[in-house]
Formats: C-alpha cells, structure tokens, sequence
C-alpha cells in the first residue's frame, strides 16, 4: 500500500451503451477498497482514432484518491473491464470498456505492465479536453502543461454530451478524502480479480 493520491483515469467505451458502461464503471471504482472518486468531466463522444469501420466512442475523465499502489489500481481497473465483458478484438478496436491510468500523482513508471503517465496523453483531444475540465492547472510531471498540449490536437472532433449521473447526482464528495476516509474501505471485499499483465492502450 502506498501513501494516499490522487490518481487521473479515462474511462472510454464505444460498444454496447457506452454512456451507461461509463457511468457504472465510476461506479465500480468509487465501490474498489481503499479509492473514492473525487471529481468526473463530462462525457464526450468522438470518432475513433484506429479503424474506422467502428461506432464513436464516448470517453471521460475522473481523478480519484487512492492508497493503492499503482500496480494494484491496474489490476482492480482490469477487473472492472472484465467484469463489463472486455475482450481483446483488435489493435485500436472496438472496446465494451476501456480503463487507463493517465497518471498518478507525480509518478513517473515504465514497466512491462504499466507506464505512467500514459505515452498518448498528448495526442489525444478526448483525454485533454475532459481532464482540463477537472484540473484545468494540469501538468505532467515533466512541467508539461495539458493546457499546451490541447492546442495541438483541437482538430479532433469532440462533442460534449452530458454531465454523468455520478455528477448529476451528487454522488461524489464535495471534498478530497484524506488517508482514515479511505482506510474505512480496507475492510471491503476485495473486487480486483486476478493479475492482468496487458499494458493500458
């Protein structure tokens, strides 16, 4: 277990409902021991960026707290797909559900399994817009801005679509959690599943 922080997810799916996999994929990481979600952009929908012959996606971003290690959230978020019926179709395909650490605190990993800050960030209008939302201060931890990064990618098309009803509802916290409110959580069952050594794509 590692010191609390706060970790940025984007949550994207282009498959089944995606809106609603999205909103119950917040769900399910709000419920993980020892995470809580802070704050959710809206969700925004957009043309794929692999094949083409593929629906839009519709993608989000949220920040949670967490005492997780970064290797643990990875295996819970893999979990979570799972458990929404991902399976592998092809490179850059179609996705039931996608979960990507984006980043984690100011952690800088490369391993077999895991990189962060996640390499495509800076290419992607559907993770920049949304994350500014949130945290319109953002930096990598290389002092780069997101805010500068957004203006090279604007081209691509984004359609903001709604609030999520996490947001709608208020069901998320009006403040950040500090290390005992996410410790209450330690007790919970343990919803992760198995090792997955698949990098985030």
């Amino acid at each position: 277990m590692t010191a609390w922080q706060i970790a940025t997810i984007g949550l994207g799916a282009n498959l089944g409902d995606p809106v609603d996999q999205i909103e119950r994929a917040l769900e399910a990481i709000d419920s993980l021991p020892l995470c809580q979600v802070l704050a959710v952009s809206g969700l925004y929908a957009n043309p794929p960026i692999g094949p083409q012959d593929q629906p839009d996606y519709v993608n989000a971003v949220a920040e949670i707290g967490t005492t997780l290690t970064p290797e643990a959230l990875l295996r819970a978020l893999k979990g979570i797909e799972r458990a929404a019926g991902r399976s592998y179709i092809r490179h850059w395909g179609e996705r039931v559900l996608d979960l990507d650490i984006l980043a984690f605190g100011d952690r800088e990993i490369t391993t077999p399994e895991l990189t962060i800050p996640h390499p495509e960030i800076a290419k992607r209008h559907f993770v920049l817009a949304p994350w500014l939302e949130i945290r319109p201060e953002a930096r990598l931890p290389d002092g780069s801005r997101l805010a500068d990064c957004l203006e090279e990618v604007s081209d691509h098309p984004l359609r903001f679509l709604r609030l999520p009803r996490w947001q709608r509802q208020g069901v998320g916290p009006p403040i950040e959690p500090g290390v005992e409110a996410l410790s209450q959580r330690a007790d919970m069952p343990d919803s992760s599943g198995p090792p997955d050594s698949r990098s985030p794509s």
